[in-house]
């Protein structure tokens, strides 16, 4: 009873924060949240490679959200440092925010968008298919990502204040490449000779402003590249590409205080603004090192830009067939570049790796813009606030092609091309991307899982059906039947909010037909100043989305094209319903079948860790390794220290760090860099076995920025740990002995 009345007081208050605004005044809000998961032993969600689970951190993942309310209507964006969006976390996010706020936030007007980084944490969806590597269900990552959502939305929530928002757009130079443009070739020359790229350049820019004060809230991003910079090796938690750009972004504008002044002085264009990145940032380095680094400025210890409220996001869109490795893909053992069609090298998938620049430069090429994007943005957004969302049972969708002729979708599957991976990941040996056709060898195994059943074969055709994960249930579904899509309006800027990852040209396909409903449709209110934008994998997850002509080639995009054939024209179909009912402005639609809740039905295999001991005559917080130095330290040096220490799950410091970089000021000692910087990694190894138990070494290493200030320094720990199961958590520092920075 108590709980419903604090919800009723809450919905109250909002609805006269609301009404104090003008009913055309928008009301913005911002926030940002840490959704670090455990940096210890779980499989990461991305690339699917059992032997890739969490070892460290590169820098913290966030959850970044805006809230624009107008009268009575309002619209929340949360974008996840995360692979996708899950249809598990939507769910229980959305429960946690009816018990706050009543229907004030639901399933129509909140997106939950991933930036698709393949360096997080897994086992937070509720599909068979995208738990087998990380064991099953972590509850502990997907705890992560709800309370962080959660939060980014309350703090955005409580920030609202009367704003104005504004929109740019400008293209991202070699921020991407096709990864298949031997299936790009399909589609029709015609059709392909009104782009100037095989992929899309174009980056959308939102600028938040408060009102009052002129003072920038935050800028929200849409930009099509993978998170793959990183490797599927690599073990340190990342936001990849995407993460990085928004750690430059938000450290320039703490820096960048005054930066209205800035731009009155004539900053805003190219030349003067890479002459202030140089200036403030510091942190460039040579690109062909592919090395990282941070300044000292963008930081001072990261917990002073947690409490800035600026929030700087850079979403993902139509990224199907969208690589950063933009060098392109080379054969490993002759260096010579790959077979055009397969992408493999003699037949072998394996031998394939696109390459980088890295993680760092892709970063800085998406800040950029935005930052150029961010300081010339003039084009307000006026108008109304609108959305529209069902779910649909994606399984058995009957499409009207042109001619009316009448198609269906199908239960989901995957396609030999799909195991060979990609060259952002290669996959499993024995197959190719183009693949059609399976050998006897892996025919057998497929049908020792699951025998697909001729309709399947025959509806998915020219794919090979190798996974029937939609007639697949046991211990539960494999794959989603029931999917939602969503429209957001916010004045010109229309965002389809799907559930997958399209490709570059099946984006533009969507992006046209919702346009030209939208105007078509739209009785004066939509014209060609409308700007559409895709956010990919956002409310669940359901792979991949190629055109029809793309899907004939089964590369891996097209083999991993869940619903067959015609999927990408079904997602077309349905879109254009909702678009018509958004410009006439009917919400009488139909809600369709709610997707399934699995959770009670979960099977986690990955054990807790059971308590942790040091070996005799150490305790944790101790020195294994301490900083060895040969003398002082200079720009571009790297130093480390290992520490005695425990597992990183029993306590994910959210908000906090499990390493420091600390300078003497005085008699104390300032935390100056941690966790969250991009010059500063925490590396984990465990665990290791004593006769007294289990326990692991903690590493911090930081390469000393260009612009840190001369003086004395040293690493701190910081750590938890218990010595049972069930005994309470206990926590422990330490620190190394200190070392000299000299300037350059």
């Amino acid at each position: 009873m108590y709980n419903d009345i604090v919800s009723l007081l809450v919905v109250i208050i909002s609805c006269l924060v609301v009404a104090n605004g003008g009913d055309d005044e928008y009301l913005i809000g911002v926030g940002s949240y840490d959704m670090t998961g455990p940096a210890a032993g779980v499989n990461m969600m991305g690339y699917a490679n059992m032997e890739q689970v969490t070892g460290g951190i590169h820098f913290r993942l966030r959850a970044r959200a805006f809230v624009v309310a107008q009268g009575g209507a309002r619209i929340a964006f949360v974008n996840l440092d995360a692979g996708m969006a899950s249809q598990l976390v939507t769910i229980k996010v959305l429960d946690r925010l009816k018990s706050r706020y009543g229907e004030l936030y639901n399933e129509e007007n909140v997106a939950i968008s991933g930036i698709h980084t393949h360096a997080g944490p897994g086992g937070y969806l509720q599909y068979v298919t995208y738990s087998i590597t990380s064991l099953g269900f972590v509850p502990q990552s997907f705890d992560a990502l709800v309370t962080a959502i959660e939060l980014s939305i309350v703090q955005a929530h409580n920030n609202l204040n009367p704003g104005s928002i504004f929109i740019n757009t400008g293209d991202v130079e070699n921020g991407g490449i096709n990864r298949s443009p031997s299936a790009y070739l399909l589609n029709p020359g015609e059709e392909r000779s009104r782009y100037g790229s095989n992929v899309d350049r174009e980056m959308t820019l939102l600028k938040l402003v408060e009102k009052g004060s002129g003072k920038s809230m935050g800028a929200f991003s849409w930009f099509a590249t993978h998170g793959t910079s990183m490797s599927r090796d690599n073990k340190l938690i990342s936001g990849d590409n995407k993460g990085a750009a928004a750690r430059f972004f938000e450290d320039w504008f703490t820096n960048y205080t005054s930066y209205d002044s800035y731009r009155r002085k004539g900053i805003g264009s190219r030349g003067s603004l890479q002459q202030q990145q140089q200036q403030q940032l510091g942190s460039r380095i040579d690109e062909a090192t592919g090395g990282e680094s941070c300044s000292k400025t963008a930081s001072q210890s990261s917990r002073v830009r947690r409490n800035n409220k600026f929030v700087g996001a850079f979403c993902q869109s139509n990224v199907g067939d969208v690589s950063p490795n933009v060098l392109g893909a080379f054969c490993l053992d002759t260096g010579n570049p790959c077979d055009f069609n397969h992408s493999s090298c003699h037949g072998d998938d394996r031998l394939c790796v696109g390459r980088g620049p890295g993680t760092k430069i892709i970063g800085e090429r998406q800040f950029e813009k935005a930052v150029d994007l961010f300081t010339t943005a003039e084009d307000e957004i006026t108008g109304k606030i609108d959305y529209r969302q069902v779910y649909i049972n994606f399984t058995d969708i009957k499409v009207v092609l042109d001619g009316n002729q009448v198609v269906k979708t199908c239960p989901a599957a995957l396609g030999p091309g799909f195991a060979a991976g990609t060259t952002d990941g290669p996959g499993v040996f024995g197959f190719q991307q183009g693949d059609t056709q399976i050998n006897e060898f892996w025919k057998k195994v497929r049908d020792a899982i699951k025998e697909p059943s001729q309709y399947q074969v025959d509806c998915h055709k020219p794919k090979a059906v190798l996974l029937d994960t939609g007639e697949m249930f046991w211990p539960y579904a494999w794959a989603p039947a029931v999917v939602p899509i969503q429209i957001l309006r916010l004045g010109k800027l229309v965002i389809l909010s799907v559930p997958g990852e399209f490709t570059t040209m099946a984006g533009r396909r969507l992006r046209e037909a919702v346009k030209e409903t939208l105007i078509n449709e739209g009785n004066g209110e939509f014209n060609n100043d409308t700007q559409i934008v895709i956010a990919g994998l956002t409310n669940t997850y359901s792979q991949y989305v190629t055109t029809f002509e793309e899907y004939k080639h089964q590369r891996y995009e097209a083999a991993s094209t869940l619903y067959g054939p015609h999927t990408l024209s079904a997602y077309i179909q349905e879109f254009k319903k909702l678009a018509q009912s958004l410009a006439r402005g009917d919400k009488n639609v139909a809600r369709g079948p709610s997707p399934p809740d699995l959770s009670a039905v979960q099977l986690s295999l990955l054990p807790d860790p059971t308590g942790d001991s040091p070996p005799p005559g150490v305790k944790f917080g101790d020195m294994k390794h301490d900083t060895r130095s040969s003398g002082p330290l200079k720009a571009g040096d790297r130093l480390n220290a290992t520490f005695w220490s425990a597992n990183p799950r029993y306590d994910l410091l959210t908000e906090g760090t499990f390493g420091v970089v600390e300078m003497q000021q005085g008699e104390k000692w300032i935390p100056v860099y941690d966790d969250d910087d991009f010059c500063l990694y925490f590396k984990w190894e465990g665990p290791l076995y004593s006769s007294h138990g289990t326990y692991g070494l903690a590493t911090i290493e930081w390469e000393v920025p260009k612009d840190a200030t001369a003086g004395l320094y040293r690493f701190r720990h910081f750590g938890s740990f218990k010595t049972t199961q069930d005994s309470p958590i206990n926590y422990f520092t330490g620190a190394s002995t200190g070392f000299i920075v000299v300037n350059h």
